[in-house]
């Protein structure tokens, strides 16, 4: 069967000029609004390293002041925890960083149920050596078991071995090592790595083959005073190898674990850490919604 083209009228001419000079017209309002608006966003998803992973810019931390399975956040109680990761996630927050030690994950359960899984990004921490409230396995595979029922999920996105104060966190910690790499093989966790506490444990953890993820301190003041392992130039340093390597960087104590209070202090830091690509994405411990708008806000200054 053929059809024939009817004749463009002079009507249908008229018509399209019309609509044509409506869309011009519209045009410079359209890009002034683009212009206008935030290039950078701690909602924007971004893949942390060669992870494959797919997380928000901006984390919400549940674990300031973080110890025996309790927090911050934790000890606020349910009614606030839930308010703080709700609004987060409305603003596009999907990047929730846990651990054992803070006892969030029973509190991200209740959170995320019924959320769409894939949507996700789940980070947790084994807290690897024996303390009053704990007594680790040697492996993994309990403790991975046990967060999976804690949280209500069948995979974990990221599993680090959590606060490194010593270079030879490899052999110290092997049984852990070998129990997450079997975990990752079968895809009940995405990745791996460690969060470090000490600046021989960081610049080992930027070369081993083993890590995927490393959550390391940084802000733009750096030494032991604003929570960071060693000057931020020798830092800064150690993680731009990391990235180099296709590690995920995921950079804690941004706000120097609270002493880094004041406006002008907080851009300074988030200018530093992203303009000098310094780490693929942040977690903040934020305490309320105020805080979370702000440091959305704060993000979407950076021109990075």
């Amino acid at each position: 069967m053929s059809y024939m083209m009817r004749p463009f009228s002079r009507r249908d001419f008229i018509k399209t000029s019309l609509v044509g000079t409506a869309i011009l017209s519209a045009a410079p309002a359209a890009w002034a609004a683009a212009e206008a608006a935030p290039r950078f966003r701690g909602s924007d998803l971004v893949t942390l390293g060669k992870t494959g992973i797919k997380a928000s810019r901006l984390a919400q931390g549940t674990g300031f002041n973080g110890y025996n399975r309790s927090s911050a956040q934790t000890r606020a109680g349910k009614q606030a925890f839930d308010r703080l990761v709700r609004h987060g996630l409305d603003e596009g927050i999907n990047f929730l960083d846990m651990a054992d030690l803070y006892g969030s994950h029973p509190f991200v359960k209740d959170v995320i149920k019924g959320l769409p899984r894939e949507k996700l990004v789940l980070l947790s921490k084994i807290w690897p050596r024996k303390e009053s409230w704990v007594t680790p396995s040697g492996g993994a595979k309990e403790e991975i078991d046990r967060f999976r029922q804690e949280l209500g999920v069948e995979q974990i996105d990221m599993v680090l071995i959590h606060c490194m104060t010593d270079a030879k966190w490899p052999e110290q910690y092997a049984g852990i090592r070998d129990g997450l790499s079997e975990l990752k093989q079968k895809g009940v966790v995405r990745a791996v790595g460690v969060s470090c506490h000490d600046f021989g444990a960081l610049k080992v953890a930027s070369e081993h083959l083993w890590v995927d993820v490393i959550l390391a301190r940084i802000n733009h003041k750096g030494g032991k005073e604003y929570s960071c392992d060693a000057s931020v130039e020798e830092v800064s340093a150690v993680l731009k190898t990391a990235r180099k390597s296709g590690k995920a960087v995921v950079g804690m104590k941004i706000f120097g674990a609270g002493k880094l209070v004041k406006p002008e202090e907080k851009d300074a830091s988030l200018h530093y850490v992203f303009a000098n690509d310094l780490v693929d994405a942040i977690t903040v411990g934020m305490l309320n919604t105020d805080e979370v708008d702000d440091t959305l806000r704060r993000m979407a200054a950076v021109r990075a």
